[in-house]
């Protein structure tokens, strides 16, 4: 689906949408449970990857039952898993990644099959395959499709911590079922530590308690317990479309953004107002207002799933900026590095690639044009965050991406355009 953005002014007030981050993780350690739980992501459309994960839950045979405003999870019967199950994550790398070590363990009596689609299936997986493998799980291959049979052994698992933190996540998800112990040594410095951070508040909040120290992480054997009924975050990686907007155009008031979160994407209003961009906050809403923004230098390795819009604001920033430690952005629902810096010249701006770094020239004012999303909902919604810093429509070729995350996109920022 093509869709013309004709520049102008965004501002508004609007409320964070669920996080997709949490809800993944809550649906599947409800789904591991000891009774149901009641998931509250309020009003409005899911996002396609957390369809996925709701799928893949009843594929291995419990069920999650939509309300006005929240998901119920009746959790999965491990006993009765004796025949093979084909599970299809879409196109969602945290689905396959955080259930393919639970596989690995659910999948003892009968092979569990974790498939996938679009840039899915290219996207790598083999250290958490070996991980599982060194663990006594039978593990058929490295790229999806995997079936994962035979079920692990308590142990220690060593795991790079700089390829992808959901590695990290999925062990910490399937380790307290095996009913000892377990260890989990890092072979490398952790990157993306927020979303570990927030795995280990979720367990925590289902009675699992995991110990972190400076080389790894302790997995007790325990059991789920479900809290009942709780409460899933706002998205603060989502938010950050509409907090850059905020910056190049706004004013934006965004409600529902909890300051105390441990979603490491919350970083994002401290790196605005590293560019120059006026903020306020006050209990949990935050407000970003236009004003000179100027280019810095910062490394993404904990934060790579903000760099598209990030780009949009260095785009418009008096100077260079330079994204350093970018090498994960390859491996995303597209290479990153590439669609973000073809998205930019695109629209009239300046970006080149260095290795692992993004650097990117700003300039008063865009020209617009003609870009590709690459099927890549954060270059879709970066394309209509862009247009506002644009002398002439902006026309983006596959704006339907954004369902992956954000169904609602366009609606919102039609709204917010509107006022």
């Amino acid at each position: 689906m093509d869709r013309l953005i004709a520049p102008g002014k965004l501002s508004g007030t609007i409320a964070a949408i669920p996080s997709k981050s949490d809800a993944h993780r809550l649906l599947l350690c409800a789904a591991l449970a000891d009774v149901p739980t009641e998931i509250v992501v309020g009003e409005g459309e899911l996002s396609a990857d957390i369809h996925a994960t709701m799928a893949c839950i009843e594929a291995l045979g419990g069920t999650v039952t939509a309300t006005a405003d929240a998901l119920r999870v009746t959790p999965i019967n491990r006993a009765a898993l004796t025949a093979p199950v084909t599970c299809d994550c879409c196109e969602s790398g945290s689905t396959a990644r955080f259930l393919l070590p639970i596989a690995a363990v659910l999948g003892a009596s009968a092979p569990i099959t974790l498939t996938g689609h679009g840039r899915l299936p290219e996207r790598p997986f083999a250290l958490l395959c070996d991980a599982l493998r060194n663990g006594g799980a039978t593990i058929d291959r490295d790229l999806l499709p995997i079936a994962a049979s035979g079920g692990l052994r308590p142990g220690e698992y060593r795991i790079a911590g700089n390829v992808s933190s959901q590695y990290i996540t999925g062990l910490l998800l399937a380790l307290p079922l095996l009913g000892a112990p377990n260890r989990i040594t890092l072979t490398s410095p952790l990157e993306s530590r927020g979303y570990v951070d927030m795995t280990l508040s979720t367990l925590a909040r289902f009675g699992v308690q995991v110990e972190a120290d400076e080389t790894g992480y302790t997995v007790p054997a325990a059991s789920y317990r479900s809290p009942g009924r709780i409460i899933a975050d706002g998205d603060w990686s989502n938010a950050a479309f509409w907090l850059c907007a905020g910056a190049i155009s706004g004013p934006v008031t965004m409600t529902g953004l909890s300051q105390d979160s441990c979603q490491g994407d919350r970083r994002v209003i401290d790196v605005l107002r590293s560019f120059g961009a006026s903020i306020t906050t006050r209990d949990n809403t935050v407000t970003v207002s236009p004003a000179p923004l100027r280019g810095i230098p910062l490394s993404v390795a904990d934060i790579p799933d903000l760099v598209p819009v990030l780009a949009v604001v260095a785009a418009l920033a008096d100077g260079e900026t330079r994204f350093t430690d970018a090498a994960r952005l390859r491996l995303k629902e597209s290479d990153r590095l590439a669609t973000v810096s073809r998205q930019i010249t695109d629209l009239g701006g300046q970006a080149r690639i260095e290795g692992d770094t993004l650097i990117i020239t700003g300039r008063p004012i865009l020209a617009g044009g003609k870009t590709d999303s690459a099927g890549d909902h954060r270059i879709a919604m970066s394309a209509a965050i862009a247009a506002l810093g644009c002398t002439s429509p902006v026309r983006l070729t596959g704006a339907e991406a954004v369902a992956k995350s954000y169904p609602a996109f366009w609606h919102d920022y039609d709204r917010l355009r509107q006022k």
